[in-house]
């Protein structure tokens, strides 16, 4: 799974993965911040919220083009030290008035610029490691374990938003509200991290930064086919009908911090009980969760080695891991209480656990050469994603419309009127991971792939507009919720992706021949 990779991959992924684990405990408790710091209500919270997204998705497209100029590894840095900007303005609690208000959105426009120089710059810079043609092979397996990098910073992030929030209340004694900008603390720490990562093995990659100086002893550009003005523009029309179909993948996928949130907060059960307890119970769960993934891991490696001593290490890795979860199962009480936001660990826990199944799948079709191309591959996945809120929606139709109205501490009336179980979100998180292991590393594989060498910068930074586009259409959960019945809130994105992955397979023939 590893073997064979430019040793850039992995320290590219490393500072990648700091920097997404403080992202992502902040987005873990972003949406309940709006509402109870603000006393916002669900529409305009989920403005937002979208908002945000968008702007975090949008902006890689002017880092991209500012990179083609500069050099990707200079706005990778840039963008670093203008993110931390933004995450230390919000980190400070200013209370819930206008002041307060005009400084947080002024925090998330710092944020959403320092990401747009420093997210897709720095995954056009992984792309740049394949135009090796000794690792060309291997640029899907490196976007997969890139991929999986990313959700291991997102998989520990909001046990870290609930830690910190109840650190601050009960040890410093801050309100409920003003403990909310410790989650946000987190992320300045984490991007310190990122930054020393990125400086300290910079050498491995650093000619996969651009720049004049770079390109000056480059000759990989000058190996690659020269296209006509005819090819050009079939790449960038295919690149562009991928664009248009991710839109209404992530405006569905990233309910997962809106609705899917409210739905958890509103009509989930606040406690669980028997084994899958254990990855609700903070912050034991993080320990259950790494010792799953080790497991599987620790099995592929069991198969996989081609030694004895190999395969003796991995076998008694697989049985110290079983035995800690053994024991944690032993002294554990079998109830814990249940946070709306640690919903958002499963999905990239899925992503982790689930890459190696994927990468094993895809590898052995290759060698079959079955493999789908990677258009269809985004095509399956929105299927898949519509059938995971077709799930939300089934389980949804006996439930009331959400309540809108807020009390004098800023939560919804008539919260809590429903105790589904929590295994609903856990299963549908299960099945969205799916989809997403199918359209998002393999989206950004094709991208790096099919971009005509010019504008590299900016065809990634596309893909990220697409992803912007979606994310500032995940306002339409907020607007939907309380306003019409839970099953028709689902219906919706059910129904957008379906008709994305028919669009997707109607213009399979003129995707699959740029590929």
């Amino acid at each position: 799974m590893f073997e064979g990779q430019p040793k850039g991959l992995f320290a590219l992924a490393l500072a990648n993965t700091g920097e997404r684990f403080g992202y992502y405990t902040m987005i873990a408790v972003f949406a309940l911040f709006l509402r109870a710091n603000f006393g916002l209500s669900p529409g305009v919270a989920g403005a937002i919220y979208s908002s945000f997204l968008m702007l975090v998705y949008f902006l890689p497209l002017i880092g991209g083009i500012m990179a083609d100029k500069f050099g990707f590894g200079r706005m990778v840095t840039t963008g670093i030290i203008i993110m931390f900007a933004g995450y230390v303005l919000l980190s400070v609690p200013l209370g819930g008035d206008k002041v307060a208000l005009v400084a947080m959105l002024a925090a998330l426009l710092l944020i959403g610029f320092g990401t747009g120089l420093f997210k897709g710059n720095l995954q056009v810079m992984v792309g740049n490691l394949y135009d090796d043609p000794k690792y060309a092979d291997k640029r899907d397996a490196g976007f997969s374990i890139f991929y999986m990098a990313i959700n291991i910073g997102a998989l520990y992030a909001p046990t870290a938003a609930i830690m910190i929030k109840e650190w601050a209340e009960k040890s410093l004694g801050y309100s409920s509200n003003d403990a909310y900008h410790f989650s946000f603390a987190v992320a300045c720490a984490s991007l310190i991290l990122s930054i020393a990562i990125y400086y300290l093995f910079r050498p491995t990659f650093r000619h996969a930064e651009g720049g004049k100086k770079v390109e000056v002893k480059d000759t990989s550009a000058s190996n690659e086919p020269e296209l006509t003005k005819e090819e050009t523009k079939q790449r960038i029309v295919a690149l562009c009908l991928v664009f248009a179909v991710v839109i209404f993948f992530w405006m569905a996928f990233h309910q997962n911090g809106l609705s899917l949130t409210y739905f958890a907060d509103e009509f989930t059960s606040k406690t669980s009980s028997g084994v899958q307890a254990m990855a609700f119970d903070v912050p034991w769960n993080l320990l259950t969760l790494t010792m799953l993934i080790i497991i599987v891991y620790a099995c592929f490696s069991l198969f996989q080695s081609k030694t004895g001593k190999a395969k003796m290490i991995s076998a008694l890795v697989i049985v110290v891991a079983a035995g800690i979860l053994c024991w944690r199962y032993g002294v554990f009480s079998g109830k814990a209480d249940v946070s709306a936001p640690i919903f958002q660990q499963f999905n990239p826990f899925y992503v982790v656990a689930l890459t190696p199944f994927s990468m094993a799948i895809f590898g052995s079709l290759a060698a079959k050469g079955k493999e789908p191309s990677a258009p269809r591959k985004i095509a399956y996945g929105m299927i898949v994603a519509a059938l995971a809120f077709a799930l939300m929606a089934i389980y949804s139709c006996d439930l009331p419309i959400p309540q809108t109205v807020m009390d004098a501490d800023g939560n919804p009336v008539g919260k809590h009127v429903a105790d589904v179980t929590p295994n609903l979100l856990i299963g549908v998180y299960l099945i969205l991971t799916f989809g997403e292991l199918l359209l998002s590393p393999m989206g950004i594989s094709f991208v790096s792939k099919v971009a005509p060498p010019k504008y590299k910068g900016m065809m990634m930074g596309g893909w990220f507009v697409s992803t912007a586009i979606g994310n500032q259409l995940v306002l339409v959960g907020g607007v939907l919720w309380g306003t019409v019945p839970l099953w028709l809130c689902w219906g919706v994105f059910m129904l957008v992706c379906l008709l994305a992955a028919i669009f997707m397979f109607a213009m399979m023939k003129r995707l699959e021949k740029v590929c």
